[in-house]
C-alpha cells in the first residue's frame, strides 16, 4: 500500500531566520495523524538564514541525521566533536544518555538547505556517539547505503534495525528495491520529480509503502531522494 504525504500538507513554521517544513507533528505544529511512521519520528526541511543557526540545545535517547542538501552546516556538541558539513554530507548523532549541541550556517552570504531525520533507538540510554559520511566515500548504483544498523558498507551506524539510502537518479533512469517481508518504507523526495509505483512524487513529498513486494522508481526529472527501509 501507498500513501503519499503531500509537500503542500506538511506542518510549516517561519521564525525569520528559519523555515521549516515539518513533515510530521514537530513543535508547535501538531496533527494526531502524522505522528510518524514506524520508527521513522521527524523528518524536517529547514532553510536556515546565513550566519544564523540553532543555539545550544539537549537531546536523549533519539537517533539524529542531518543531509546538507546545498549550503554547509557547522557542528559542534558536548562529546567535543567541532566540525562542518558540506553539501551532500550526513551527519548522524545518537543521542543516547544525553548530549547538547549547536547547529548553524557558517556562512554569512549564503543559506543552508538541510534535512533533518529523527529515528527512535531500540535501545535507550546508550553512550552517545557522533560520526559523518562524505561525499568522497565510495557510492554504488542509484542507492548508496548511509546508515545502518551493523555499519555495514562503511555506513554511519545508527541504534536501530533501520537503513538510510540516498537515490540519486537522471531524468529517465529507473531503480528498484526489494524490501524484506515484513519491512516498510519511506521515500522522501529532495528535489526533482520521480514516479513511484506509476504515482508522481515532487519535491517535498513522501511516501510511505506498507506490504509491497517490490518498489519500482523512474525519474521523470533529474531527481535526489531519500529511502528509509524499516521495521
Amino acid at each position: 500500500m501507498l500513501q503519499i504525504r503531500h509537500s503542500s500538507e506538511r506542518g510549516f513554521a517561519d521564525h525569520g531566520w528559519l523555515k521549516s517544513w515539518h513533515t510530521f507533528s514537530f513543535a508547535d505544529y501538531y496533527d494526531p495523524k502524522q505522528m510518524g511512521f514506524r520508527v521513522l519520528r521527524v523528518i524536517n526541511e529547514d532553510r536556515i538564514a546565513p550566519g544564523k543557526g540553532f543555539d545550544t540545545h539537549p537531546h536523549n535517547n533519539m537517533e539524529i541525521i542531518s543531509f546538507v542538501v546545498s549550503g554547509q552546516l557547522a557542528h559542534r556538541d558536548s562529546m567535543g566533536n567541532t566540525h562542518i558539513v558540506g553539501a551532500g554530507e550526513f551527519q548522524a548523532m545518537s543521542a543516547g544518555s544525553g548530549v547538547t549541541h549547536s547547529e548553524f550556517n557558517p556562512s554569512q552570504s549564503s543559506e543552508t538547505h538541510l534535512l533533518q531525520i529523527w529515528i527512535q533507538p531500540s535501545k535507550r540510554g546508550i553512550t552517545p556517539r557522533y560520526a559523518e559520511w562524505k561525499t568522497n566515500q565510495k557510492t554504488t548504483g542509484p542507492l548508496t547505503l548511509i546508515a545502518s544498523a551493523d555499519g555495514r558498507s562503511a555506513s554511519l551506524i545508527i541504534e536501530q534495525d533501520a537503513s538510510v539510502y540516498l537515490g540519486k537518479l537522471a531524468s529517465g533512469k529507473d531503480a528498484e528495491f526489494t524490501p524484506a517481508p515484513g519491512r516498510y518504507a519511506w521515500i522522501q523526495l529532495v528535489s526533482g520529480r520521480l514516479n513511484l509505483l506509476g504515482q508522481t512524487l515532487h519535491a517535498g513529498d513522501g511516501a510511505s509503502l506498507s506490504a509491497e513486494p517490490q518498489l519500482e522508481l523512474r525519474a521523470e526529472s533529474d531527481c535526489v531522494f531519500l529511502l528509509f527501509d524499516l521495521p
